[in-house]
């Protein structure tokens, strides 16, 4: 039997980190952080324990490196999904209702990611948040800055600020008046993306993840 081409290897490896990934984000939205152990997530996986270890230095950057996976599938069906929008205020207005349904529909695991980029190692430079870092600068640019370095930071900063007013345990705030403020920052009518209220066709990505 012939050895595994580099390409055939790179493939499987490529695999095993997205069947990582994915049980991540399944047993920490189903049982919490805490409940959730590294072998937990190996075994849903369906991988040896220490691929965990050798993709990933710790529970907390694995955790990471998961939501920021979802969150760019989120945002990557949103704007690819049929009509697909060539106007770039339609393309914001679909990452702002992308990211905050998130919030909304997965509340344990976005607060979770959200309390883990606070602690000491902070945010996580890994490539799942490079790709959706690379969709939300290229949304930026769409819409017409003539400053993309200044404004896509501005953008994830209020996202962010978004989704933790949303997930604030006692007081959390209405998506509704939330993304109220971020359409007006940005000069967005109501109508574009997916008002509260409606689906998009398809479903989201949540739901064909787990449909």
């Amino acid at each position: 039997m012939s050895p595994r081409s580099p390409s055939v290897n790179e493939e499987l490896r490529r695999r095993s980190r997205e069947r990582l990934l994915q049980a991540t984000v399944d047993l920490v939205g189903e049982r919490g952080y805490e409940a959730t152990t590294l072998g937990d997530i190996a075994d849903r996986a369906g991988a040896a324990r220490g691929l965990v270890s050798y993709y990933f230095p710790g529970k907390r950057q694995l955790l990471q490196s998961a939501v920021h996976r979802l969150m760019h599938l989120t945002l990557e069906a949103a704007l690819e999904r049929e009509p697909r929008p060539e106007d770039g205020r339609e393309r914001l207005a679909r990452a702002v209702d992308a990211i905050l349904g998130l919030a909304v529909d997965r509340p344990l695991l976005m607060r979770t990611h959200m309390s883990g980029v606070l602690q000491a190692e902070g945010f996580v430079q890994c490539p799942e948040q490079q790709r959706l870092a690379f969709l939300l600068r290229d949304t930026v640019e769409r819409y017409g800055s003539r400053d993309v370095e200044a404004d896509y930071p501005m953008l994830r900063a209020l996202l962010m600020g978004a989704v933790f007013a949303v997930l604030l345990p006692g007081a959390p705030m209405p998506r509704e008046r939330l993304r109220a403020e971020l359409f007006q920052r940005y000069g967005l009518d109501w109508e574009l993306g997916v008002p509260p209220g409606e689906r998009p066709p398809g479903g989201t990505v949540p739901e064909m993840l787990h449909g």
